[in-house]
């Protein structure tokens, strides 16, 4: 099959059942049993389907793969790999082994319930051979369902499990065409968080540069790569949790930038605590790299200037979050997916005046609306104060005109600062009604 032919999903399905070659097992929990029925449906599934199982009770699960982790886990994916994999090749390689190309999928999804009150997500995986006997290789994704009622939810999961298996058997030699194969038909309607591929197919692969992808590809709206360890997707430092989020564009990563970021996200994080107060769990800080270039005028940057600024972050000791969007509000908004715990942000005062001289053409309500949606329940703006001389640059870099302010020792606070009516009103009203709280430079 060329890398460059786009099927539906009724013919992906179809192509595969009339494929001798291809043949393995389906193992779904939860969101019904969606992939396999495409097989089941398009003609031929004999030739395709070894096997297809769903243990929605939980016993029946826990007896199949073992108890001890979440249902809709990574914990659980791999089990369901390992065992559906292992009694694959067991009761058919030797008698197909030498002419079969064996694969078992699975999944583990939460749709969305009857009430709409679960995070609707799931891991999907796969492991197969890209030739009969060959090693295995794994696809393990995490998924977002967006789609507003359960069957969508469903029907959206069969469409992504089938292009997920043509794409392993017929397209994984194109690594820059991969991303888009595999959300073909359910770009707007799934997002792919995380991505982690192993074996042998995918020997030339760089992890880092596909989870960076996701996000300049439009298929995430965050991704996470953390001080140390591996990449995980962002609902699992996110759940539920007090979070200090510093956002910026990072592009000066020179000791004394990067001192003075490392400086402020200690700041907020000392802030945050002390809010919270002592015997409370300490709160997470992250990092949040936009996808934006600094200034309209630039391109957007490219992958490994982006993954220089990660590194760079990370080897600070930071846990970084990689942003589609730069505007406060929407990293506001995606966070708040996971926690309803105090969620602070950590600025400098140039961040502020952008924010205030922002027109947010997106947004039908403007400026109101973005200040609406940025200071919702849970949050305040910690805003880090800065250097007369740096105050001045960003200040003239922005071609803001509006903007007063007085100094001590050469530093400028969010209080000596002062915005010309009548957007100086909002400005202290935020001030006045500690939505924006200044702190001290450490």
């Amino acid at each position: 099959m060329a890398a460059i032919e786009k099927l539906d999903t009724h013919h992906k399905a179809l192509t595969l059942n009339l494929d001798a070659s291809a043949f393995g097992s389906f193992a779904e929990i939860g969101a019904g049993q969606e992939v396999a029925r495409w097989f089941l449906i398009v003609g031929g599934a004999s030739g395709t389907v070894a096997k297809t199982i769903s243990a929605y009770d939980k016993e029946v699960s826990d007896d199949l793969y073992g108890a001890g982790s979440r249902y809709v886990s990574r914990q659980r994916l791999e089990a369901m790999l390992d065992r559906e994999w292992t009694q694959l090749l067991n009761q058919l390689a030797t008698s197909r082994g030498s002419r079969t190309r064996f694969f078992s999928f699975v999944d583990t999804v939460s749709a969305r319930n009857y009430a709409g009150t679960n995070e609707a997500h799931g891991w999907l995986g796969l492991r197969f051979q890209q030739e009969p006997g060959g090693q295995p290789n794994d696809i393990l994704l995490h998924i977002n369902l967006r789609d507003p009622a359960n069957l969508l939810q469903q029907e959206a999961v069969g469409i992504l499990g089938v292009n997920l298996i043509y794409a392993a058997c017929y397209q994984v030699q194109a690594s820059e065409h991969f991303l888009e194969n595999l959300m073909q038909d359910v770009e707007n309607r799934i997002e792919l968080d995380y991505v982690e591929l192993r074996g042998p197919a995918f020997e030339t692969w760089d992890q880092r540069t596909l989870l960076v992808h996701l996000v300049c590809g439009g298929f995430a709206a965050a991704v996470y790569f953390p001080a140390s360890g591996a990449p995980v997707p962002p609902t699992e430092v996110l759940h539920r949790k007090s979070v200090v989020l510093a956002p910026g564009y990072f592009a000066h990563m020179d000791p004394s930038h990067a001192e003075i970021h490392t400086r402020m996200l200690a700041s907020g994080m000392r802030q945050l605590q002390g809010e919270l107060g002592e015997g409370k769990t300490a709160p997470k800080g992250f990092f949040c790299l936009t996808l934006a270039p600094s200034n309209a005028k630039e391109p957007l940057p490219e992958v490994p200037d982006l993954l220089h600024r990660i590194d760079a972050l990370r080897a600070r000791g930071g846990d970084v979050l990689l942003f589609r969007e730069q505007e406060l509000y929407t990293i506001i908004d995606y966070v708040n997916r996971y926690t309803e715990e105090l969620v602070r942000v950590v600025v400098g005062l140039s961040v502020v005046i952008r924010a205030f001289e922002d027109r947010y053409i997106k947004l039908e309500g403007g400026f109101l609306e973005a200040l609406s949606r940025l200071l919702a329940k849970n949050v305040r703006i910690y805003a880090y104060p800065m250097t007369t001389a740096d105050l001045e640059e960003a200040i003239q870099r922005m071609s803001a005109t509006d903007w007063e302010w007085d100094d001590t020792d050469g530093l400028v606070s969010a209080r000596q600062l002062r915005l010309a009516l009548p957007r100086g009103h909002l400005y202290a009203y935020v001030l006045d009604s500690n939505f924006l709280v200044p702190i001290q430079e450490a």
